[in-house]
């Protein structure tokens, strides 16, 4: 880990040199190529500490640590982190995706009622997680008797979007109300 972190700080300073020079220079393009870069790798170390803070377990569900999943695009959509719960018979993912396209459509879905109204789905409702408005999402395979549900929880500019295989909504509630939403948007701003 202390490794891990001796090469990011040096690949941190060696684009911020990069980028400095470029400038100085002229060369705007390889400039704008080293922050990128750059935001790039702050994304990747962020999205590593958000996986500290993430739940060990969804409810009796425990992480496959070696699933996980960090990257950082350092533009438009910057930070992802996945994260992946259970085995094939039961499963949960927790998915953070910063500057997510999604957002406004969800807000949009959240501060109108019109357009809430008009959605009039018995199959998703709007519910509240630690004071965040979100769409929960819940899809009853007739089938096989199972029902799985999707939160999609919007923060400021980070999606934070929780998946449960065979659950109940109090389930996936409870399992979203242990994930520590404030302390994630504070790092992924």
């Amino acid at each position: 880990m202390l490794l891990c972190q001796v090469v990011m700080a040096q690949d941190f300073d060696k684009n911020i040199s990069a980028a400095r020079s470029s400038y100085t220079s002229g060369n705007l393009q390889d400039s704008r190529f080293a922050m990128e870069q750059l935001l790039r790798d702050l994304d990747m170390a962020i999205g590593k500490e958000i996986l500290k803070l993430l739940p060990a377990k969804v409810g009796s569900l425990a992480v496959n640590e070696k699933d996980d999943n960090v990257t950082g695009s350092g533009s438009y959509v910057g930070l992802y982190v996945n994260r992946h719960y259970g085995n094939d018979s039961k499963r949960a993912s927790i998915e953070i995706i910063n500057n997510s396209p999604l957002i406004t459509s969800l807000n949009a879905i959240l501060s109108m009622p019109v357009i809430g109204g008009m959605m009039r789905d018995e199959n998703q409702k709007i519910i509240r997680v630690q004071g965040y408005k979100s769409i929960l999402n819940k899809n009853a395979n007739t089938e096989t008797g199972k029902t799985d549900y999707e939160l999609q929880i919007p923060m400021n500019n980070t999606l934070l979007t929780l998946k449960m295989d065979d659950a109940t909504e109090s389930e996936i509630t409870a399992a979203a109300n242990a994930i520590p939403l404030a302390k994630i948007v504070q790092m992924a701003q």
